[in-house]
């Protein structure tokens, strides 16, 4: 087995080998005057069981053209097989038509992935799971709902606890999540009466004198999440705290966590954390390396690894 780093998330990377008990593979990834990528595999991958980590987050553009050029490179040096380890899936929210002429780039994506040579996908909590048919190659999409229930059920579970979902797209993660953790259910429904006027944030649900968990799977600007806070704290929620998995955290969204009235929000390292992220008294980091480094070692075995869930 041979791990290959990109640049979007070393650390991840390097955790992941550690727990592997193997050294990175040597690679140069590295730009010309223009920015143009270079990719050189610096070591024998011939017949190699190959896996390249690489999340697509932000330069979103930049990190799909090292995996894709990485992947290239490995196909050429003659590895035999080639895993594309990605935590996070970027362009992974554009999987449908959402209005006349607009792309569905989630699937662009996937085909650019498999033509460049890759015979497998490993990644982590796929926005939209139909993602997984937009590719004609094995996908594995692991969960991190095992880590945040342990995590949760380590620092915040007791009586009164309910588990929201701040939107009813994502309810199904909510419900598996308290279902684990035998707590109760609760939805945020945003609606927007009309063009200009402020969305109504309506509480399917009893929080009243309840300590709340938002979960979801991405926060990127961070506004849904605090509105949806401050609509539990509205309706008599006595903590509000939030496990999100991939923290994409674009513009002011650190900032604009560290004002709102929620208690906590934990992510995991699949992007890797920046130093606003780092430095924040609200924003905890969980890491998936051990997760997603099992998940590698039995694909390498050619064992099962839906059993990791079980």
């Amino acid at each position: 087995m041979k791990l290959v780093a990109g640049n979007s998330n070393r650390q991840l990377a390097e955790a992941m080998a550690a727990v592997l008990g193997i050294e990175l593979a040597k690679a140069s990834i590295r730009r010309f005057s223009d920015l143009e990528i270079f990719v050189e595999v610096q070591e024998n991958v011939r017949g190699e069981d190959v896996f390249v980590l690489q999340s697509t987050s932000y330069p979103a553009n930049d990190h799909l053209m090292e995996l894709l050029i990485t992947i290239d490179a490995l196909r050429r040096a003659s590895a035999r097989r080639i895993t594309a380890v990605i935590p996070y899936y970027g362009y992974s929210r554009q999987d449908r038509k959402v209005d006349s002429r607009t792309p569905i780039s989630a699937k662009l994506v996937a085909n650019l992935i498999t033509v460049a040579g890759a015979n497998r996908v490993l990644t982590l909590d796929l926005h939209a799971g139909q993602i997984q048919g937009f590719f004609d190659i094995p996908v594995d999409n692991l969960y991190a709902a095992p880590l945040m229930v342990e995590d949760v059920d380590k620092n915040l579970n007791g009586d009164g606890l309910t588990i929201v979902s701040p939107d009813v797209g994502g309810v199904f993660r909510a419900r598996q999540i308290a279902k684990r953790l035998d707590a109760d259910l609760a939805i945020v429904d945003k609606r927007r009466e009309r063009a200009g006027v402020s969305e109504v944030m309506n509480i399917i649900g009893d929080v009243e004198g309840r300590r709340c968990i938002l979960v979801d799977d991405i926060v990127d600007s961070g506004g849904t999440l605090c509105n949806a806070a401050q609509a539990l704290k509205d309706g008599g929620a006595t903590r509000v705290d939030a496990h999100i998995v991939h923290g994409v955290l674009s513009g002011g969204a650190v900032g604009r966590i560290e004002a709102s009235v929620m208690d906590s929000l934990t992510i995991t390292d699949t992007i890797r954390p920046t130093e606003a992220v780092r430095i924040a008294d609200k924003i905890r980091v969980l890491s998936v390396a051990t997760l997603m480094a099992e998940a590698v070692r039995r694909i390498s075995e050619e064992s099962s690894v839906s059993t990791l869930f079980d």
